[in-house]
């Protein structure tokens, strides 16, 4: 650290009492002035010749003898600054460096010891020094700039903050320029460590100013912003390590004190990070959301914060996405409101990235074949404007990476007995559908859900089974699937339906693109036989497995025995009671019929092959007697 000597004489000044101190000379003091609880019996000559602040009080109170006393309240610097002063006058030797440089020029111009008092005075000094040595030293410069907080108003007046301001960011930007410390071997920039350890309105107003150079590029500026964030925030801490409270003053604050200054620095970061894409991670982004919850940050900077997440989605991971819930409103473990506004975004982004860009006379609502477009239409339209010039292309690798990684963020928050479905569901549907090429996953989450929520009604297992695409499961989920009790009877008739579709196809069958024909006989039934045709309808099952050889054993345990199922059969349909009427619709069947058709068709899932293959030669049999 630079050091500078001012004056040649030895010191001269000593203690008379705990509270006085006195100036040994042949010459009696005159002048007394109270610096705090300090009283120094001085002299008028040396003093006023360089203070003029000391000129103006002695003219204006007339004090002329040893029995005035001139009371200089709230002096920069305190006492110790004051005597560095006065010592200067007296030509007595001072050291000045980095660490007493600030106290010292405030205390030197609160005393007006400038060059219109006298030539070659302390002020000048001073800024002479600060200028030429200490601010191209990389540590004399950070601990001047440090300095500065301890006197915050006079500091800004005299122009000392931002001169440390500007001379540390240009540091950064031209570090050829300047004495700088041994390189770090860590990850963080060089000048990283150093810089977090000021205050937040410091690293700021330097951080604005090293963007504003360009000469940083914004990797290395989010590195910087990490390393800041890893010191000072809870939650974002290296390794789970407490992050210390900010800054010096806050020893004995208040909770809400110590929450108001680590919200003012997580909003900062924010408003500090870098436009580029890879210059922060996501899980650094994520973690910063985590803080913002629990902070109560403002909503824009938790917009923000979900705007730059969803921005790099396909990098995170499922830790990164279990955001603690802090609303006292609800009983839920984990925020899945932040993940839903994040799986919007991202859905914005696929879509802006995706659509297809319009003419720029295009103006009107309506479009080319003459229909106007929705609200809704115009309004994502306007989203994705707003974001396509931000917004990178979405690859079908990162979407596909999205969707695993929401179905595995499902499969955690299913296990919350007090999520709803509807929030569930409200992830679930928010993926784009190009993002799930297989469904496993999505089963997984639904049949984990179904588990935990046994008292779920008929209505409420529908709805939720409706995100699942039985086509796009596969094999082993669709084995699952057809054994599973929890499903409603639809989810099985559907998978079993499609299994065999399935299975035809791979040993080169026709596939049917429609229900067989014998199911159609049985359902094309009256309704006032309805009752009777359900009897025959299990007394069929019922011979089909007791005449099954060994070799067709269609019971899933293996293989279920099948009067089990006929059981189960028969308490699934009672379960099923209602709520039929979209899938009879969907497969074009009379209501009247719908119980029939499950009663046929809920067959045993270890075979489905096997099992059709028993009732297809039955349809084609009927056909041919009615032709």
């Amino acid at each position: 650290m630079k050091f500078m000597k001012l004056g040649t004489r030895p010191d001269t000044f000593y203690s008379s009492s705990d509270s006085e101190r006195s100036v040994y000379t042949e010459v009696a003091t005159d002048l007394q002035i109270l610096v705090g609880k300090c009283l120094y019996h001085l002299h008028k000559f040396p003093l006023l010749s360089k203070c003029l602040l000391l000129q103006a009080l002695c003219a204006e109170s007339g004090c002329g003898g040893d029995g005035d006393v001139i009371e200089l309240a709230g002096f920069p610097g305190g006492a110790e600054a004051f005597e560095v002063c006065a010592k200067f006058c007296y030509g007595i030797t001072i050291t000045v460096s980095a660490r007493n440089l600030v106290p010292l020029r405030c205390a030197a111009a609160h005393l007006g010891m400038s060059e219109a008092a006298d030539r070659g005075n302390l002020v000048a000094k001073l800024d002479s020094f600060l200028a030429s040595c200490l601010l191209r030293r990389w540590k004399d410069a950070l601990a001047v700039l440090h300095s500065t907080r301890h006197n915050v108003p006079l500091c800004e007046e005299l122009g000392l903050t931002s001169r440390c301001v500007d001379a540390v960011a240009d540091l950064i930007a031209n570090p050829a320029a300047a004495v700088l410390p041994a390189k770090s071997t860590s990850a963080s920039p060089w000048w990283a460590h150093d810089v977090a350890e000021l205050g937040v309105d410091m690293f700021w107003r330097i951080m604005v100013a090293v963007k504003s150079t360009g000469a940083v590029n914004e990797k290395t500026i989010g590195d910087a912003l990490k390393t800041y964030a890893r010191r000072w925030l809870p939650n974002v801490a290296k390794d789970g390590l407490a992050a210390e409270q900010p800054f010096d003053d806050a020893v004995g604050a208040s909770v809400k004190q110590i929450t108001t200054r680590h919200r003012l620095l997580l909003e900062k970061i924010v408003s500090l990070l870098p436009v580029d894409k890879d210059a922060v991670s996501c899980a650094f982004l994520l973690k910063l959301l985590k803080a913002a919850n629990i902070l109560s940050a403002s909503p824009a900077s938790k917009a923000e914060l979900v705007r730059r997440v969803a921005w790099q989605l396909e990098e995170a991971s499922v830790s990164d996405l279990l955001i603690p819930s802090v609303s006292c409103m609800s009983d839920m473990l984990y925020d899945v409101d932040a993940v839903a506004a994040i799986l919007h975004e991202f859905a914005l982004r696929h879509a802006a990235a995706t659509a297809p860009a319009r003419s720029p006379d295009d103006n009107s609502p309506a479009r080319s074949d003459g229909h106007r477009r929705s609200r809704s239409d115009e309004s994502v339209g306007f989203d994705g404007a707003r974001r396509s010039s931000s917004a990178a292309p979405v690859s079908q690798y990162a979407l596909a990476r999205v969707g695993r990684l929401v179905d595995a963020f499902l499969m955690e928050v299913a296990k919350d007995p007090h999520l709803p479905v509807e929030k569930l569901l409200a992830i679930a549907e928010a993926v784009p559908d190009s993002a799930r090429p297989e469904h496993d996953g999505l089963y997984k989450v639904v049949d984990s859900y179904l588990k935990v929520h046994p008292e779920m009604s008929k209505s409420a297992r529908k709805r939720l089974c409706r995100v699942l695409n039985c086509r796009r499961l596969s094999e082993k989920a669709c084995s699952h699937a057809a054994q599973n009790e929890l499903l409603p009877l639809r989810v099985v008739v559907q998978v079993l339906f499609f299994e065999h579709a399935r299975a035809a196809a791979l040993s080169g069958a026709p596939v049917a693109g429609e229900l067989p024909s014998n199911i159609k006989a049985l359902l094309s039934k009256s309704g006032s036989e309805e009752d009777d045709a359900d009897r025959v309808d299990e007394q069929r099952l019922r011979a089909l497995a007791s005449g099954a050889s060994p070799g067709d054993d269609w019971s899933v345990e293996g293989l279920r025995r099948a009067a089990s199922k006929i059981a189960t059969l028969r308490m699934k349909m009672e379960e099923d009671d209602e709520d039929d009427e979209e899938f009879v619709r969907k497969a074009g069947l009379s209501r009247s019929a719908s119980l029939r058709f499950r009663a046929f068709c809920a067959m045993p899932a270890g075979n489905p092959k096997r099992m059709l293959s028993k009732l297809w030669p039955l349809g084609r049999s009927v056909s041919a007697d009615r032709h």
